[in-house]
């Protein structure tokens, strides 16, 4: 009886489960595919983050399963961009660039864009992630509120913040 029951219980576990995943894996999926902009990568943390809510299935309720996954997914894409800073810094050192500028003008960008970069990198977690995904994943600030979980007057607050500490680091250091 007892292996008939799990069995059972097991049973709609996976139903509810491929019910969830059918219900949320295009979305999750464009989600990360818009962050990271790598299909391989964005299809990797997909299922990272649904293998997360199988091995905690008892622990996550139906009703913030949603939540849950796009956490999970949110904070793999952030370790894998903690990751990725590593190796970039080490690919932009050897990297050679030619161009029909003078040097002068490329050692000027070059260091405006090492400037713009620390400055970024040194951004409060919270005004950086607003930044980033604004500027780069180029979501309006209610997308934003939504996928962090607030309001858009926080999302706003933030993007000032982080806007007016680039102005003045980058602006101090140039």
């Amino acid at each position: 009886m007892f292996v008939e029951m799990s069995l059972k219980t097991l049973s709609n576990h996976h139903k509810n489960f491929q019910n969830l995943y059918d219900e949320l894996a295009g979305s999750l999926y464009n989600y990360l595919y818009y962050k990271t902009g790598d299909k391989d990568l964005a299809e990797d943390i997909l299922q990272d983050s649904f293998i997360k809510l199988w091995n905690n299935l008892e622990k996550v309720e139906v009703k913030k399963a949603k939540s849950y996954l796009f956490t999970v997914a949110n904070n793999n894409f952030l370790n894998h961009v903690a990751h990725k800073k590593v190796v970039l810094r080490y690919a932009s050192a050897l990297k050679h660039s030619y161009s029909n500028e003078t040097p002068e003008y490329v050692l000027e960008e070059k260091e405006f864009e090492q400037k713009l970069q620390a400055a970024i990198a040194n951004l409060p977690v919270k005004q950086r992630e607003v930044f980033l995904l604004n500027r780069i994943d180029k979501l309006k600030y209610k997308e934003i509120a939504d996928v962090l979980n607030l309001s858009v007057k926080a999302v706003e607050k933030r993007m000032s913040a982080a806007l007016k500490y680039l102005r003045t680091h980058i602006k101090g250091k140039f």
